[in-house]
């Protein structure tokens, strides 16, 4: 019953809502937008507006937030949930935009038990129960073809719904979690032992931070550049398809 009254208020607010059509295409930012079928793109745009009306965007730093901000974040966001529906980010309401990097404190230990206090810049950050954070520079200048903070970001905020940002995200019923840590156990070392090596790996190196990280910047290549993707690591990109439940390449649900 309290879906059904919030979709009922949403689709109000929707029905308000004034997006033309150049406003849309400029906030989807989606290389693989062309190939999906009309029905899919209308259910992203619906998805979008949706995500809109239920996050609370604030301002870091006094960056001004826009509708285009607003929107072109909310295109970005709803993309990975596609198929698994806007319920998956229902533990979330808050997002953070700053104009440029911003600046958090942290503190390390090592072996010795010493512990040392930096501070870094950062261009994306995502909060176990908490909100997540952007730069705004980042989104409309990112680093390379398969880079998108705000999918890195969100899906960080996925993976943390099984607990902890470690690269495992809830499965589905129909997946393995032996066969998912065997596959990308064994991409994880084969792209650690060829960065050593000083060899190219068919994702950014910062992949290999930690698990959780692995999963981020996978997810980022699998919507954003899925073709090398697959070439490299067929199997990886299987994985995520079933985890998605979304094929980017066929621009389509798999179920």
């Amino acid at each position: 019953m309290l879906k059904h009254w919030r979709r009922w208020r949403e689709n109000r607010k929707i029905a308000r809502i004034e997006l033309t059509e150049q406003q849309w295409q400029q906030a989807m930012a989606y290389p693989a937008a062309a190939q999906m079928a009309p029905a899919l793109t209308q259910r992203w745009r619906d998805m979008t507006l949706r995500f809109l009306l239920r996050k609370n965007f604030y301002s870091g730093a006094g960056f001004v937030i826009t509708d285009e901000v607003r929107l072109r974040i909310s295109a970005q966001a709803t993309l990975p949930v596609l198929a698994l529906g806007l319920d998956w980010y229902n533990d979330w309401d808050s997002i953070v935009v700053y104009e440029t990097t911003f600046i958090r404190p942290f503190s390390q230990r090592d072996e010795h038990g010493l512990v040392s206090h930096a501070r870094r810049p950062l261009s994306g950050e995502a909060w176990l129960r908490g909100p997540v954070i952007f730069s705004w520079e980042a989104i409309t200048h990112p680093a390379g073809e398969a880079h998108n903070v705000v999918i890195h970001e969100v899906a960080h905020k996925l993976d943390m719904r099984s607990g902890a940002a470690n690269g495992a995200p809830p499965f589905h019923r129909t997946m393995s979690p032996a066969r998912w840590n065997e596959v990308m156990t064994q991409a994880w070392q084969e792209a650690q032992q060829s960065h050593r090596e000083g060899r190219p790996i068919p994702i950014d190196p910062y992949g290999l931070e930690l698990p959780g990280e692995f999963f981020s910047v996978l997810s980022e290549h699998f919507f954003m550049q899925p073709q090398p993707l697959a070439d490299a690591w067929p199997e990886v990109y299987k994985k995520l398809v079933l985890f998605y439940r979304h094929d980017p390449l066929r621009g389509c649900f798999v179920s």
